[in-house]
């Protein structure tokens, strides 16, 4: 009977043995099974990602590697150590938190995140975000900046005194730039202040019409025939509006003794510190520049004359982006009303430098973009009248909403 007990004893041990054994080969198997599953779902949604976005893979991976957080760690360790596992509502690989992070890869976005939105980057170039359409429309095309392909395209040919100017109502002082603007009375606004401020980040930029024998968009600079022109037909006309303008013409390779085209926005900035300095009482600011798209890309047809398109460009790593999309909204929304057609749209863009576009300098500010490389400067004027009517009635309505009594109601806002 001992005897007996003893086999009977011996095979329980074996039996328990065995089906430990067996659970953790069964464990050890769908471990490795789902491992496999995994990588090979990354690699699918990958593949998709790029067919349907034509974002390199790499960049979600880098994306997402780099928003890993500690707690991440945590959890995984906790899926050995149980009492790491402190809250289970927040767990990482909930089936909430895995379906957020199959939807990051795939799109890119983090649902926890709403800055993805709008900073979401390619590998070596950056990709814009379309934040508003005209009219509600589909935006098929972004915006495209290409830097230069030689440091050899800047001409440090000077255009004068390289400082900023007051823009003159209808050039009386000064030249009248493309057609002749319409003969009107200055309407009371900014009491004589000079309260908008126009420059040029990359004052060179130009287009092929203005460049005979240059056919080659990607060489479309000059020191003379540039954005610096649109830049300074803006500021006239809001004068003739009755906003008081001043006007940046510096020339950036010519006054900038190492001058290098990637710190064109921290040359800017400085320039608009010195504005500031000068003309204590601006508010807004406008950095105009041109799309390197071509023709069809850029050019409108409204009331049977050509008009150089526009883009609205968003800093999106500005922590304050959303009050520089207000303003922007605000313009684009009257220039929508008033021509149909000529604006599309407001998008974000995160690359090139820091991505803030120096918008953190003011909450009235933003990036412009007027024409394409094929438009020619008329049809850029023609633009930035329109452009210049929508945003002084977006400044005189600021302007009257600042002037409405506050607080004790005397009259003054309240500091």
């Amino acid at each position: 009977m001992m005897k007996w007990s003893a086999v009977t004893a011996s095979w329980s041990r074996y039996k328990k043995t065995g089906q430990a054994i067996g659970v953790y080969t069964r464990t050890l198997t769908i471990l490795m099974t789902g491992s496999v599953v995994f990588f090979l779902g990354l690699g699918v949604l990958g593949y998709m990602q790029s067919k349907l976005t034509g974002t390199a893979p790499s960049s979600s991976m880098k994306g997402l590697a780099a928003s890993v957080s500690s707690r991440f760690f945590m959890d995984m360790m906790g899926m050995e150590v149980p009492h790491l596992q402190a809250d289970r509502q927040s767990f990482t690989f909930s089936q909430s938190n895995i379906s957020g992070f199959l939807f990051s890869l795939v799109t890119d976005i983090n649902p926890d995140d709403p800055k993805t939105l709008i900073a979401r980057e390619m590998p070596g170039m950056d990709r814009p975000v379309v934040l508003s359409t005209p009219q509600g429309g589909l935006v098929v095309d972004s915006p495209e900046d290409y830097g230069p392909t030689s440091p050899d395209l800047f001409k440090g040919e000077n255009l004068g005194e390289a400082g900023s100017i007051t823009a003159n109502p209808g050039g009386e002082e000064g030249p009248v730039l493309g057609p002749a603007l319409p003969a009107q009375a200055k309407p009371p606004s900014s009491a004589g202040k000079n309260v908008a401020f126009i420059y040029q980040s990359h004052n060179q930029e130009s287009y092929l019409p203005e460049l005979p024998g240059t056919k080659d968009p990607d060489k479309a600079y000059d020191p003379k025939k540039n954005v610096t022109l649109v830049g300074l037909r803006l500021a006239q006309k809001l004068e003739k509006e009755g906003i008081g303008a001043v006007h940046s013409d510096k020339n950036y390779p010519a006054i900038e003794k190492t001058f290098n085209y990637y710190y064109s926005y921290k040359y800017s900035f400085k320039t608009l510190q010195e504005a500031m300095a000068g003309h204590p009482d601006l508010d807004f600011y406008f950095d105009i520049h041109r799309d390197s798209q071509r023709r069809d890309k850029t050019t409108a047809r409204i009331g049977g004359k050509d008009y150089a398109q526009i883009y609205f460009i968003i800093g999106g790593k500005n922590p304050k982006w959303k009050e520089n999309y207000a303003f922007a909204e605000r313009i684009d929304k009257v220039l929508e009303e008033k021509y149909p057609g000529l604006s599309k749209g407001i998008h974000a863009k995160s690359g090139e430098g820091n991505g803030v576009y120096n918008q953190n300098f003011s909450p009235n500010s933003v990036l412009i973009e007027v024409g394409g490389v094929d438009n020619s400067l008329e049809e850029c004027y023609r633009t930035v009248d329109a452009l210049a009517d929508a945003i002084s009635e977006v400044i005189l309505n600021a302007q009257k909403v600042d002037a409405k009594p506050q607080g004790g109601g005397d009259g003054k806002k309240q500091g």
